[in-house]
């Protein structure tokens, strides 16, 4: 499964001529244990390239823990007028509560996963989940809701 506490997740493409490009994409769900769906809100550039490479990597992490997953596999662009349209945009819908309007759904057939690690894992290995995240804090200069006192 995904990161639980990754809220952006970083698209990369390749287009006709091999020039890469990732983008950020805050929309998406796991439908299955092997299949991703991301909204294209303002994706023109990720739609053309997948148009014209398929092959795709996602990124997924967890910037508190600074940790997660590379997803690797193949895209296809849905388009509203297509039968399986309305089901893959439908988790899409519901994290947005009709705010954006979703021109097509990119939809992510991963074929392998793999773990993606912050230096700090391999140069700290003692290090708790909350010492890491502890850090995380300090160095983004934020702390948790529950201990803000602003959220009061």
């Amino acid at each position: 499964m995904l990161p639980e506490k990754a809220v952006l997740c970083w698209l990369a493409t390749v287009d006709a001529r091999s020039r890469p490009n990732v983008s950020p994409k805050e929309i998406f769900a796991q439908v299955a244990e092997d299949h991703l769906v991301i909204a294209d809100i303002a994706s023109a550039q990720s739609v053309r390239n997948i148009r014209a490479n398929p092959a795709v990597c996602v990124s997924l992490i967890d910037i508190f823990l600074q940790r997660g997953q590379k997803l690797e596999g193949s895209a296809r662009i849905i388009a509203p007028d297509q039968a399986d349209f309305p089901v893959l945009v439908a988790p899409l819908l519901e994290m947005t509560g009709g705010r954006f309007p979703i021109r097509h759904v990119i939809s992510v057939h991963i074929a392998r996963r793999s773990a993606i690690r912050a230096p700090s894992y391999a140069f700290f290995p003692e290090r708790s989940e909350e010492e890491l995240r502890a850090d995380a804090y300090r160095t983004y200069g934020v702390q948790p809701i529950s201990t803000n006192p602003l959220s009061e």
